[in-house]
């Protein structure tokens, strides 16, 4: 087995308080508020799909925010990165389509499965080697490739809600060009402030009458069918690796962290283990909300910024039925211009660290195939362009 240990040992309470400030705040409220978004639609979607009831749709947004958050916070700590696990998304499309013609306690099976799975690949130390082996550019690639489509719809936005995106730009540029100013006051929160009041002002917000409140979590026993298991863990397990994973390895790794590969794959497997019987997609670490938090921070303190996220999902868990609502009453435009304006940098990064060096060609392949966004065999994008793009490299990049 290959495990990595943490080389600096465990934080503690005392260690989150003395690194909590403005900044570790604010990039924690808004990774959050990424994840408690568009994910959250995409779940709803899914369930809309399969015919599943409320009670389905609370218990599988209280495994996947209140048991992640905790582990989250858990892992957090542990290694003093920002290890933040929450459920794949392109594995919550492929459940979508899959509740179609299986049951949910089939699909449930499914995910028990490729929590296995998950674990066991972790456990031999598989994945490491096989993420050692492709090159970083090729990686950054589709990277590049998965986050182009959120500065997109930052622009896409100003045609969307003009004034909602043209109030967040304008701040968030602004106090971005006054660091004193934007030490005190973070130039995402400013922006997420400025956002709710300008979709206020243009009546852009769907109000929400529901009363609190908390998740009344109902499981599913998992039932084995060959039908499920051929179709879901593979993929599963696939789009958790190569279409999550890797993007979150590779942010971290840019960012100064060295995340611990086959203990990360192996939390995966565990956690999905834990959140298989709420009806809770398969586990894995996340890539766009890494971003945010290693966004204009101090790297040591990463982490924190992850554990207020852990916090917040875990209230997001036990109030599921009402916050959903609230996260899905916010205009898209709003958090378009959000999550677009938090990933500027990382793209940044992304583009210089894929396109310069021995391999570029490979990650131009890597990048074009990502960002066609089409699925072969039910697997995503990603994973085909990592695969197509580690080949060119090997056929036509020179290392030397």
């Amino acid at each position: 087995m290959t495990a990595e240990t943490s080389p600096t040992g465990p934080a503690g309470p005392r260690d989150v308080r003395t690194g909590l400030n403005a900044a570790t705040l604010s990039n924690g409220v808004v990774g959050f508020l990424f994840a408690a978004t568009g994910p959250v639609a995409l779940v709803f979607a899914a369930a809309a799909k399969g015919g599943l009831g409320e009670a389905d749709i609370s218990a599988w947004l209280f495994g996947g925010f209140l048991i992640n958050g905790i582990v989250s916070i858990a892992f957090t700590l542990a290694y003093r990165q920002p290890l933040v696990l929450l459920w794949t998304i392109p594995g919550t499309v492929l459940v979508g389509q899959a509740l179609t013609h299986l049951s949910l306690a089939e699909v449930v099976g499914a995910y028990v499965a490729t929590g296995v799975l998950l674990f066991g690949l972790g456990l031999t130390g598989i994945v490491g080697r096989i993420m050692q082996t492709i090159p970083m550019p090729v990686v950054m690639g589709m990277v590049a490739g998965v986050f182009l489509q959120f500065g997109l719809d930052w622009i896409a936005a100003f045609g969307e809600a003009f004034w909602i995106a043209l109030s967040m730009t304008a701040v968030f540029f602004l106090l971005t060009a006054m660091p004193a100013v934007a030490r005190v006051v973070p130039p995402m929160i400013a922006a997420l402030l400025v956002g709710i009041l300008a979709a206020y002002l243009t009546d852009a917000i769907v109000p929400v009458v529901e009363p609190f409140s908390f998740a009344l979590p109902r499981l599913v026993a998992p039932a084995f069918t060959w039908a499920a298991v051929a179709e879901l863990v593979v993929p599963l397990a696939i789009t958790v690796l190569a279409a999550q994973n890797a993007q979150g390895f590779a942010i971290l790794t840019s960012a100064g962290h060295a995340p611990p590969l086959n203990r990360v794959t192996m939390a995966c497997g565990v956690a999905s283990l834990l959140t298989a019987p709420f009806g809770t997609v398969s586990t894995c670490l996340t890539g766009p909300v890494s971003a945010i938090l290693v966004a204009n921070n101090v790297r040591e303190r990463h982490y924190i910024s992850a554990v207020v996220l852990g916090c917040l999902a875990v209230v997001f868990g036990l109030s599921a039925p009402l916050l959903a609502r609230l996260s899905l009453a916010a205009p898209r435009a709003l958090i378009a211009s959000l999550a677009g304006l938090a990933m500027l940098k990382i793209l940044q990064v992304s583009f210089a660290a894929a396109f310069k060096g021995p391999y570029a060609f490979g990650a131009l392949i890597s990048f074009l195939v990502t960002v066609a966004g089409v699925p072969i065999l039910n697997i995503g994008a990603p994973f085909w362009g990592l695969l197509f793009g580690y080949a060119a490299a090997r056929v036509f990049d020179d290392p030397a």
